[in-house]
């Protein structure tokens, strides 16, 4: 696991490249906090920063190969190293040191580009070829490992964090308008966007390849979940079958290994499997609030870890922890996202790294994966009666609208008849901003509850420069699919793990872990697993599914039966309470704050939103705004030391 950043040009590069390039590097401390490494070269400089999980003492990057015409510097783990190394060892290999990502130099002698099928972990890596003069970068299929790239002038600057490439001074603090209407619908940047005009992501399972001489750069996808084939096997046995494989891999390591367990049925299976894999060596975190019962986590929890016989530890936030660390918090998450939820996964990974367990599992991407939001059906559900009234011409607006009166045989039939009238007017609102939309777009995140809020008061927050006319008169282009809509199930998977999972959920766990130097492993969002359910969905037709019902049956007899009976649970916080004091505390700053200076925010907007103290949609908003007011202010050096405090920081973690 590490941090990487590099430059590679058209002319030969210089002192100042040399400078900018290290600079990145140390702004990438906290993700590799054991070592650091260099390799210069006219065209290509690279540096990196390691934290040290695999082959402790002689797994140091760069890496390089037999005769040194390939190194390479990589961010990750490959689960699938030792299987791999064997293999290239049989064909003549000869590796230099134990390190999982060695085997990425000796696959691309092998495959050349195609070096990425045969991976199977997260990864972001760049790999220099001495002998054609060109630089390739790639990352895993499901984003977890990310790479941020500008380009300018015969110049691509890559790095594991913006915040690197800001650091460089080659980039202009400017504002993208197109990405930051969508972060004010979405409450993140959906990728390959970020918030800075010119710095964009290497997108999800792409690789990029770069030749210094004659200048030139080719990008392709190389992996999509969505052309997985159809699995006729029994669900059950198979995705116990990859859950138990996938575990068996990612839980190899040099390092103590830990799981983040919130008493819900994602972290339960995933603490379940690896303690199967890895007996007697897990440890457990979980997170409290203190008097705060219906939020805390930490007897379900412990109920868990009894069963499974592992210890665990407790970590208590306050509303004070969170209100204190909330500017720093915004820094250490690189993007902006405007999830208050995040505090908890920092805090985890905090107390993790204080307790010396650099390595951590979560079980993000059940709720995508096996459909764990009620909204997604809902919504899949909107979408097909859609189907019917624009494609097929379906005459029944009532059967539109899913509403189906009952009978009306006693006055108790016209009692239930009249009751349910009470949802047809919201319905036929649905109905309306349908009718409008285009054929190919299909209904999606507006069953979000959070998304529906945000959705219907953004016109009215922002100024004219930071409207989007291209998102508000067609559909965005990741809801759109080509009418009959086949396979619907299989596409809201796509856009779910897409948007949600990956610029929510695994961005925000990779930063926030890495800023306390913890590595962080993700089984359930493991591309063989993904696979497997694609293609169990593609066989089936069944969309009425109950959440997550292939997940509990998969893991049903690893974990106590009470656990299936609950509500959902997750890392769930007392949000309007931290809301609340975030508002309280930091909320004057948007009142002629650089919201405002930037034209941004409508000033009456801002002043209202620092003013007021009511709930609902507007607070939501204000927070989403207050995000982006620190994460601005933060980035052009307007916070003090002390506000962003020390990146991988352990302080204000109460651990019980």
């Amino acid at each position: 696991m590490c941090g990487i950043a590099g430059i590679i040009g058209a002319e030969p590069l210089n002192s100042t490249h040399h400078e900018q390039v290290l600079g990145m590097s140390g702004s990438l401390i906290h993700r590799g906090p054991d070592g650091e490494g260099t390799f210069l070269r006219p065209h290509a400089m690279l540096a990196m920063r390691r934290l040290s999980i695999i082959d402790l003492s002689t797994g140091w990057q760069p890496l390089y190969n037999e005769d040194k015409s390939l190194v390479l510097i990589a961010n990750g783990e490959i689960y699938n190293f030792v299987e791999l190394r064997r293999q290239l060892q049989s064909n003549g290999h000869r590796f230099m040191s134990g390190s999982d990502v060695e085997v990425i130099l000796h696959l691309y002698e092998e495959y050349g580009a195609d070096c990425v099928h045969h991976l199977r972990g997260m990864f972001a890596f760049a790999l220099w070829d001495d002998s054609r003069q060109c630089l390739f970068l790639a990352r895993d299929r499901m984003g977890e490992k990310p790479l941020y790239l500008y380009e300018r002038d015969g110049l691509l600057y890559f790095a594991s964090e913006l915040k690197a490439l800001l650091r460089t001074g080659a980039v202009d603090f400017r504002l993208n308008p197109s990405a930051i209407y969508q972060y004010f619908h979405f409450q993140y940047v959906p990728e390959p966007m970020t918030p800075i005009k010119g710095i964009r992501k290497l997108p999800a399972a792409t690789r990029m390849t770069i030749h210094s001489r004659p200048w030139s750069v080719t990008e392709s996808v190389y992996w999509r979940m969505e052309n997985a084939p159809p699995l006729e096997s029994e669900p059950i046995s198979t995705i116990r079958n990859e859950l138990e494989r996938v575990s068996e891999l990612i839980v190899r390591s040099d390092v103590p290994v830990g799981v983040a367990l919130s008493g819900g049925l994602d972290s339960g299976a995933t603490a379940a499997l690896a303690a199967r894999a890895y007996p007697g060596r897990l440890t457990a975190f979980s997170v409290g609030y203190e008097g705060r019962p219906r939020y805390d986590e930490r007897r379900n929890a412990q109920a868990i870890a009894n069963h499974l016989a592992i210890p665990l530890h407790e970590v208590e936030i306050t509303t004070g922890d969170m209100v204190t660390a909330f500017p720093s918090l915004v820094f250490r998450t690189d993007d902006p996202i405007a999830d208050i939820a995040s505090y908890g996964y920092d805090a985890v990974m905090r107390a993790a790294r204080k307790r010396n367990v650099p390595v951590m599992l979560m079980g993000q991407g059940g709720d995508e994966l096996f459909w764990g939001y009620p909204w997604m059906v809902e919504a899949l559900h909107q979408t097909m009666r859609k189907q019917r009234w624009q494609v097929d011409g379906h005459p029944d607006l009532l059967d539109y609208l899913g509403f189906n009166p009952p009978p009306i045989t006693s006055r108790w039939g016209l009692f239930d008849w009249c009751r349910s009238m009470g949802g047809l007017r919201s319905s036929y609102h649905q109905f309306q901003r349908d009718r409008r939309n285009p054929r190919d777009r299909i209904i999606f995140f507006e069953h979000s509850p959070l998304f529906r809020t945000t959705l219907d008061s953004i016109p009215g927050i922002l100024t004219d420069a930071f409207r989007d006319p291209v998102y508000e008169s067609e559909s965005w282009q990741p809801f759109s699919v080509a009418p009959p809509w086949s396979g619907l199930d299989v596409h809201f998977t796509r856009l779910i793990c897409e948007t949600y999972l990956l610029e929510n959920s695994i961005a925000q766990g990779d930063r926030l872990s890495m800023a306390s130097s913890v590595e962080l492993r993700l089984p359930l969002v493991d591309y063989r697993l993904v696979e497997t359910v694609i293609g169990l969905r593609k066989a089936r037709s069944d969309y009425a599914l109950p959440a997550k019902a292939w997940l509990k049956s998969a893991v049903k007899d690893l974990l106590p039966s009470w656990l299936f009976h609950q509500p959902k649970r997750g890392f769930q916080p007392p949000a309007n309470e931290w809301i609340q004091g975030v508002r309280a505390r930091y909320g004057h700053a948007l009142e002629d704050g650089l919201l405002v200076q930037l034209s941004i925010l409508k000033p009456e907007v801002a002043r209202a939103m620092s003013r007021s103290t009511q709930r609902g949609p507007l607070a939501l908003l204000a927070f989403t705004a207050l995000v982006l007011e620190y994460w601005c202010a933060a980035h052009i050096g307007q916070l003090s030391q002390s506000e962003l405090g020390s990146v991988h920081s352990s302080e204000s973690v109460r651990q019980c």
